[in-house]
């Protein structure tokens, strides 16, 4: 009774006529960045937080979710229509999703990511209200070591859950807190790293960092690419789905709601690795497993339906534990803080109206991008027709406003167009952006507590090992680390 109190007082919020609005224009914003191949809602995020400084914080981050939720609706459009992902999330939408249109099925490919999609938001939405507030109860039991425990942990899966070289992953991973450490010590407010540059004694902040990693960075890569994306020339028709389509997809959209919110919930899981983990389920347990591939319509609804629920999920760590899943959430976590509000397990005794709001608002924002998705469809595909040369000149604008506008600094947009240039590398050489931004957020609150702790035990690492939450999240930590480097003792083995 308590939690559908608290619902309809979320609504009480969320119904707002501002935050209906910003809900909207969260949405509509995400569908486009989804439906827009190569920007992403990381690239999004990165560009428009600045423009939430004046916003209310609750207005802001609904804001904010609806670009996170909503380019994982668009994102299915460019699969199926253009077979490019329009977000990583949707790739293997491509695998089936293009099929179906070539074959002249594209409007039921369409119309089932379109349902999926809503049907497991929904679903992840009700996870999300039920698991988060026990949740936050049980870590209110945490001090100094059990968020260091949680937070290595967490640093771990990252690295662990990587698409890429698990080496490089930790590269990334230790940069991005070598970074965080730049600034004042938190503990005697002595510079570090500053390099006898004023600026820096303040540290860097997460804005110019996200926007030149994603944004510059992506502007640069796109530049060299001269292709543009042929859209498949076929009718567009029966968007909603015939009988048989929901009789084979029902159990894929279940399966794949449930599975996409628990990954979700796992830092460095997400909707990415959701989606595969979809796809590879539905293909294993399919009484025709070479239909795969060939315009299946289960291999859209499965992967669809995780990745919508994965986004539900990845909000239950960052809401009651204050640790970001995924690059998103990341940068949630740091609007957040710009915002004066600590993520964690007193965010929802404190601040019950953002934490209500926000969840309420993924509620009308999934109607709205039911409604606004299929007429909307035959825009999305204009809109794919726009040329780069004039896409990506406006988010150089929009990165370099938002850099100023931090500080009105100028410093600020050198950092920026650093990181660019710096990022434009790493995805040249395969090094990627995510768990250096994940390490960044964490850097702080990693460095903060392990102080702490050793000033609670006077020195003594013991304390980590005697408490029994912070003792099983270090060792947890410690197997993972050792088993993503099992293949590669393996293969110095076979070398030998």
């Amino acid at each position: 009774m308590d939690t559908l109190h608290s619902l309809i007082y979320g609504f009480s919020i969320g119904l707002q006529p501002a935050n209906i609005l910003f809900c909207f224009f969260g949405v509509l914003l995400g569908t486009l960045v989804g439906v827009l191949p190569g920007i992403g809602p990381v690239g999004a995020i990165s560009i428009l937080l600045p423009a939430t400084f004046r916003m209310s914080p609750v207005s802001a981050i609904i804001m904010l979710a609806g670009i996170y939720y909503g380019a994982m609706y668009g994102g299915s459009t460019t699969s199926i229509l253009v077979n490019i992902p329009g977000e990583a999330a949707s790739v293997v939408t491509c695998l089936d999703g293009y099929e179906m249109a070539k074959q002249g099925r594209a409007g039921p490919a369409l119309g089932i990511a379109a349902f999926g999609s809503f049907i497991a938001g929904t679903l992840g939405l009700i996870g999300l209200m039920f698991f988060a507030t026990p949740l936050a109860e049980f870590a209110l039991r945490f001090g100094p070591p059990e968020y260091f425990g949680l937070i290595l942990l967490g640093l771990t899966l990252l690295i662990y859950l990587s698409h890429g070289s698990v080496i490089k992953a930790i590269m990334m991973g230790a940069f991005g807190l070598i970074l965080s450490f730049i600034g004042l010590d938190p503990i005697n407010a002595s510079p570090r790293m500053t390099f006898n540059i004023l600026d820096l004694w303040d540290g860097i902040d997460m804005v110019p960092l996200a926007m030149g990693l994603f944004g510059i960075a992506e502007v640069l890569i796109n530049i060299e690419e001269s292709e543009t994306p042929q859209i498949l020339k076929t009718k567009i028709k029966n968007l909603f789905p015939s009988l048989l389509d929901w009789m084979q997809s029902k159990g894929a959209i279940l399966r794949g709601s449930v599975l996409g919110f628990f990954l979700g919930i796992l830092p460095g899981g997400g909707a990415v690795i959701s989606s595969f983990v979809s796809y590879g389920l539905e293909k294993r347990i399919s009484k025709e497993p070479e239909k795969f591939g060939k315009g299946a319509i289960e291999g859209v609804a499965g992967p669809e339906s995780a990745n919508n629920s994965a986004t539900a999920g990845a909000f239950v760590p960052l809401f009651t534990l204050g640790i970001p899943a995924n690059i998103v959430m990341a940068l949630l976590f740091g609007a957040l803080v710009i915002h004066g509000m600590r993520p964690g397990p007193f965010l929802l005794k404190d601040h019950p109206d953002l934490f209500w709001g926000v969840i309420s608002s993924m509620y009308i924002g999934n109607v709205m991008l039911l409604v606004l998705n299929l007429p909307l469809i035959p825009l999305w595909v204009q809109v794919l027709k726009i040329p780069y040369r004039i896409l990506f000149p406006l988010i150089l604008l929009f990165c370099i406003i938002g850099s100023y506008s931090l500080k009105n600094s100028i410093f600020d947009v050198l950092l920026m167009f650093i990181f660019g240039i710096v990022g434009y590398l790493f995805r040249k050489f395969d090094y990627e952006g995510a768990p250096l931004i994940l390490a960044f957020v964490l850097g702080p609150m990693f460095e903060t507590n392990l102080r702490q702790s050793l000033t609670l035990s006077k020195g003594s690492f013991s304390i980590f090992f005697t408490r029994p939450i912070a003792a099983v999240t270090i060792i947890l930590a410690i197997i993972l680390l050792i088993t993503a480097f099992i293949p590669y003792f393996i293969k110095a083995r076979e070398k030998i």
